[in-house]
């Protein structure tokens, strides 16, 4: 599976979505919008990439190759920055711990323009597009 993610926040804390797509060997299989409420920038980040597995792992899928803008995200979940915010460290245990019903896994940061349609997702989701 190959997963574009992204988190949404209209102020910080303001009104946060998150916005997630995956796919199956090119083929589109979920393409998702979610209101989070008030909500860290942050928060809605690390919520597009539980979501996102959360749906993995309920297709029965072992593999996941998800793609953020997010260089924290990724930085955290790889192990190379510290998770320092408290808020955020349970939703960092929570991804890992669905990471490790994977097989398979990477996180790989990727430009905002390459990221566009999970954006727009998510900022849909605030409310801040329509």
């Amino acid at each position: 599976m190959t997963v574009y993610i992204d988190g949404a926040s209209v102020g910080n804390p303001g009104k946060s979505g998150i916005g997630y797509l995956i796919y199956d060997q090119g083929r589109c299989l979920k393409k998702e919008s979610i209101y989070l409420g008030v909500q860290s920038n942050n928060f809605a980040e690390y919520m597009a990439l539980i979501f996102s597995l959360a749906e993995i792992t309920a297709m029965g899928q072992k593999e996941a190759a998800v793609f953020s803008d997010s260089e924290l995200i990724c930085e955290q979940i790889k192990g190379n920055y510290k998770v320092k915010n408290q808020n955020l460290y349970p939703l960092y245990v929570l991804a890992k711990t669905l990471i490790s019903k994977l097989d398979k896994f990477t996180i790989t940061h990727i430009d905002r323009e390459k990221n566009q349609e999970a954006d727009k997702l998510a900022k849909q989701a605030t409310g801040f597009l329509v």
